[in-house]
């Protein structure tokens, strides 16, 4: 079966799309419980973590790294929470925290700006014109927290196995679809796709577990041999050795761990 992510505009019915999903194929859903186990994990107010993934970076957070030290443990929990597949993540950014994975089907679902400022005008009580607003700031705030940590658009619809516009088609419509596009052979779990998630989900705990220290690391892992990649202003410090002799101990998926200065880090680093 398959891993599925749905982004969405905001206000696009996205939500009701997944849970229908969920439903007809009996899958799970997550979406604020990432958030939840990342917090509980790694000791980090859920607040702090909801901001880091919605909002996008002021001036003094593009030089303190938090938000992508954050973004490091919502992907770490992520992956954990979907490695066994038969699930849907609903929320920001799943097809970019789960980019390399061919058994996740990539959803992007959209809606009409007039749907969408009804739905806001009911919810809220407030007038058109405000809700307008709201969804434009919201819309722009995904924007550039895409952009700034990744470089991609939300909008561009390379990104997506499968864009659904709820206009002239349903919600019904968008979750037939979807499943019909889940049960193909393109989206089957392998025995190599499923290597290639828990392959992520050791880098990702690896990466976590110094991002703190040294938020410019990137690592890989194949077959629990992890490659750290460090910037070449950083040098293997007694701090960082400590740290990895501590991930070694911990992680007995681990059979090899080493550490390279100075050299590019892969596109496929998380």
């Amino acid at each position: 079966m398959a891993i599925i992510t749905i982004s969405r505009g905001s206000f696009s019915m996205g939500k009701s799309v997944a849970e229908k999903v969920a439903e007809k194929l009996n899958y799970g859903i997550i979406s604020r419980e990432v958030l939840l186990d990342a917090s509980n994990h790694y000791n980090i107010p859920e607040i702090k973590l909801e901001k880091a993934i919605h909002d996008a970076p002021g001036i003094l957070e593009r030089y303190s790294h938090k938000k992508q030290e954050y973004i490091s443990y919502i992907r770490s929990a992520l992956v954990d929470k979907v490695v066994n597949d038969n699930i849907i993540y609903h929320g920001l950014a799943g097809h970019l925290l789960l980019k390399g994975i061919s058994h996740v089907l990539k959803v992007r679902i959209t809606a009409n700006m007039e749907s969408r400022i009804s739905y806001v005008m009911k919810r809220d009580g407030i007038s058109a014109h405000d809700a307008h607003a709201l969804i434009l700031e919201n819309d722009n705030q995904r924007r550039k927290w895409t952009h700034s940590l990744y470089g991609q658009d939300p909008w561009d619809s390379s990104l997506y196995d499968l864009t659904i516009r709820i206009d002239k088609l349903s919600i019904d419509d968008a979750v037939n679809f979807i499943c019909q596009t889940a049960k193909t052979d393109g989206f089957t779990t392998t025995e190599k796709s499923l290597q290639k998630i828990k392959d992520m989900a050791l880098a990702c705990h690896v990466k976590a577990a110094l991002v703190h220290d040294f938020p410019d690391i990137g690592v890989t892992s194949e077959y629990g041999n992890v490659l750290i990649y460090l910037k070449p202003k950083d040098h293997v410090t007694s701090k960082l050795s400590k740290r990895l002799d501590e991930i070694r101990h911990r992680k007995g998926t681990i059979y090899n761990l080493e550490v390279h200065a100075g050299i590019p880090i892969p596109e496929d680093a998380v």
